[in-house]
């Protein structure tokens, strides 16, 4: 009874540090998801690259965009899609907390090593089986916490950019994730790191890395949440409409937008742009934006 009310505690202690974390770091994830539906209402501006210094066209970084945001919406503008939002954390934080605590993985797939014990202090054997079982309530954990969110999670990009679509991709992110990190880990700690405490670093750096690879799932998830919505984000010509997110996957990937958003400090325009009279310009569909 009471490690049950100390792990409720515990579980309420997370979720509301994670939600004020979000709240205050609300106004950069939504010019985030405005960036990854491709909705960039400030035109580039001619400057070189950071490294090369090659000519470029370079777009606002993620503080002018929320800057422009609060000109045009005000600061309260720069918090549309919170509730629904906090709503969609709060959901998922209990859903992963109660499912990981269920009767799945207390006794049918119940912890390998005693909670004094270290994983990589133990057998080979009952290491890998270990991270197996991490791996198994991880991945069943994140995917029952994004079912039970998602509808919630749409209407706050909807909101957003002004039920349910891009629900796979989002899972194949998350999943593939956890994967990642979890295999990546274990070879790495086995064959390569064999310092303790060198070891506590290694998953965030697999995290790091995975969700690097993984990011472009998401992009088309935020895309896949707005099309064809009847909001004007979603709509040509600003969106195609797009009959799956396969279909999505295949028009970003084209058009070189499959990791737009990656980049909050240094963005590149990437679409497409002429040289006309020595000058650097965008080339939009049907008109030409001149760089003064």
């Amino acid at each position: 009874m009471v490690n049950s009310r100390k792990r409720e505690e515990k579980m309420w202690s997370d979720v509301v540090s994670r939600l004020l974390l979000n709240t205050v770091s609300h106004p950069i994830e939504y010019a985030k998801v405005l960036i990854q539906i491709g909705h960039e209402p400030i035109l580039p501006r001619e400057t070189r690259t950071l490294i090369l210094r090659k000519p470029a066209l370079s777009l606002p970084n993620i503080f002018q965009y929320v800057r422009y945001i609060k000109a045009c919406d005000g600061f309260t503008g720069c918090y549309r899609g919170l509730v629904p939002k906090i709503c969609a954390y709060t959901i998922n934080g209990v859903v992963m907390d109660k499912i990981s605590d269920s009767y799945l993985f207390t006794e049918v797939f119940p912890q390998v090593q005693d909670d004094d014990e270290h994983i990589e202090e133990l057998p080979d054997e009952k290491r890998k089986a270990a991270y197996i079982r991490e791996f198994l309530k991880d991945s069943i954990c994140k995917v029952a916490g994004i079912v039970a969110c998602h509808p919630l999670d749409v209407i706050a990009i909807r909101m957003m950019a002004q039920f349910v679509g891009g629900l796979v991709p989002r899972l194949i992110a998350n999943v593939s994730t956890i994967a990642l990190v979890s295999y990546s880990t274990y070879l790495i700690n086995k064959y390569l790191v064999h310092d303790r405490e060198s070891m506590s670093y290694v998953s965030a750096l697999m995290t790091l890395l995975s969700t690097t690879v993984t990011y472009p799932f998401l992009v088309v998830y935020n895309c896949m949440a707005v099309t064809n919505s009847g909001l004007a984000a979603g709509e040509p010509p600003h969106m195609p409409i797009y009959s799956s997110w396969v279909d999505c996957w295949r028009h970003l990937s084209m058009t070189n937008q499959l990791k737009r958003g990656s980049s909050l400090l240094w963005r590149y325009y990437t679409g497409p742009a002429a040289v006309i009279n020595g000058k650097l310009v965008v080339l939009n569909k049907t008109h030409y934006y001149t760089l003064d």
